[in-house]
């Protein structure tokens, strides 16, 4: 009984030696870095009042807010089928994992080596005797060969143990790095599908955008073949001239070329979308479909709420974090290393002694290394990990700044395009009051034939312009709902325990595929 006690001692003090040594931890515990206070509101926004309660924020699938089952149906797609999406996803899958892997540097490593040799001496060191010949008179039976020598059989079963102490913290810190470096993985990730997400609303409406331009000049070329004919007709009245009939069909066929290039645009942008959900751009098509209306109402919320709000700036900021516990794990190399390491086993030259008592072998012992001179490296690497640290509350705070810029610009896109498609549509109406009475002048005969041409040229520029307007005020609606986050908010971000494991990691991802935000 007594020889247990040894393997007692050694497995006791493995296992208690996390508990003994937990409580120290070198480097800087890590605090949020401040960043520029915003405003109590967005100037653009100057006396608007936040509705209660929420009701001012972005929730869920945000595009849903455009009310376009096309644009639903292509935005769900993002998710599972883009190569972008799915590579960040992978990429937070495989931080995760690096979480395990530091968290197993809290336990011992125990391994086992059973091994069975089969040895025979060599027949020169164990022949010779103390003194005497072996050729002396009347000896038995040798004919000057050697006698055959035994066999040795040993079997060994041992298990052997070994920890390194952490007494300075290096992979708790180490830990703390990796989870903070998988949350920012994740976040990237939410930033990336956002990303995407909203390029592809953009492409979607752009593109109908020029369907609503190839609309408009389709017309156009139909009114313009009619005043081809209006001048041909006049000319062989003998009211117009033979230049009256040419300049009419310039500007008919200039009018189909401008309808013509617009295919190319259009095919572009197909094209992207195709891309943007994972699909052959040779196998995939949208419907024409001229873009009407105008922007929804896009809920702002507050300018406190916006670090909330976006995964770039909880991503920046996690950032921060593996910076900080990186200095805490270059700050330990200073400090000498504890390794714990310990073995016991069985070994017998008989297999049926081989767990009996006597064939019972242990030890343990600790050991210490110190390093005595490196020229400066570790030093140097804690300055590394410190100015990096330095960087990554640059990034985290100029990300920030970027954010409230994003928001401001695009409030201001929106109210500028809006006042700018009223003063448009007084002009498109003008200019079409101007083409109507310049015709009815030029069937009277009194006005030539170049002043409907410069009529013509102005109310269709007017009209594509005012079409062009429309789209720029729904992409800047898409731009105002990114810079906003979208439907994110930091409580969606993985937590500590979800990065612990490669399965909850997946599971994490899953539900941002397949959940909408409670509602609030």
């Amino acid at each position: 009984m007594t020889r247990t006690v040894p393997s007692q001692i050694l497995f006791v003090a493995l296992i208690a030696s996390p508990l003994l040594f937990s409580s120290c931890m070198v480097g800087p515990d890590y605090q949020q870095p401040t960043t520029p206070a915003p405003a109590a509101n967005y100037k653009e926004l100057k006396d608007w009042e936040p509705a209660q309660p929420k009701d001012d924020e972005i929730r869920g699938k945000w595009w849903e807010i455009y009310h376009d089952p096309e644009l639903n149906r292509l935005e769900e797609q993002v998710n599972i089928s883009n190569q972008n999406v799915l590579q960040a996803e992978a990429q937070f899958r495989e931080a995760a994992a690096a979480v395990k892997v530091a968290r197993a540097g809290l336990f011992p490593t125990i391994t086992a080596n059973p091994s069975f040799t089969e040895s025979r001496p060599s027949v020169d060191l164990t022949s010779s005797g103390g003194g005497g010949s072996r050729s002396g008179g009347g000896g038995s039976g040798s004919s000057g060969g050697h006698p055959a020598q035994p066999t040795q059989s040993l079997y060994n079963l041992p298990v052997e143990a070994s920890y390194m102490v952490d007494v300075w913290g290096s992979v708790r810190r180490t830990i703390e790095a990796n989870t903070a470096t998988a949350q920012y993985s994740f976040a990237n990730l939410e930033n990336m599908r956002l990303s995407y997400q909203a390029t592809l609303a953009q492409d979607y409406f752009s593109l109908h955008g020029l369907d609503a331009q190839a609309e408009l000049l389709g017309t156009t070329v139909q009114l313009y073949q009619k005043y081809l004919d209006l001048t041909t007709n006049q000319y062989n009245s003998g009211v117009a001239s033979q230049g009256d009939v040419a300049l009419a069909k310039t500007q008919l066929d200039t009018t189909k070329a401008q309808l013509i290039a617009l295919g190319v645009q259009r095919a572009q942008y197909e094209h992207a979308i195709a891309v943007l959900i994972g699909k052959p751009a040779s196998l995939f098509s949208i419907e024409e479909k001229s873009l009407t209306g105008t922007p929804p109402h896009i809920p702002v919320g507050v300018p406190s709420t916006l670090l909330e709000r976006r995964p770039d700036i909880a991503g920046a900021e996690r950032q921060v974090a593996s910076a900080n516990a990186s200095i805490g794990v270059a700050v330990a190399a200073y400090y000498p290393s504890l390794t714990l390491t310990g073995s016991m086993g069985v070994e017998s030259i008989h297999f049926s002694d081989l767990f009996t008592g006597p064939s019972f072998l242990w030890s343990v012992g600790p050991a210490l290394a110190q390093t005595l001179f490196d020229a400066g490296r570790i030093h140097g690497e804690v300055q590394e990990a410190q100015a990096n640290y330095d960087a990554t509350v640059a990034a985290y705070r100029q990300t920030v700044l970027t954010a409230f810029q994003q928001v401001e610009d695009d409030l201001a896109g929106l109210r500028i395009l809006e006042q700018e498609a009223t003063a448009q549509a007084d002009a498109v109406k003008a200019a079409q009051q101007s083409l109507d009475i310049a015709t009815n002048e030029y069937k009277a005969g009194t006005v030539a034939y170049l002043t409907v041409i410069t009529t013509q040229t102005t109310a269709l520029s007017d009209e594509v312009t005012e079409v062009t307007i429309r789209t720029s005020r729904m992409t800047t609606s898409v731009l105002l709902v990114e810079a906003l986050g979208g439907g994110w908010d930091k409580s969606k971000l993985v937590s500590k325990h979800g990065v612990s494991d490669v399965p909850q990691a997946q599971t994490a991802i899953d539900k941002t595929k397949t959940q909408d935000p409670p509602p609030k």
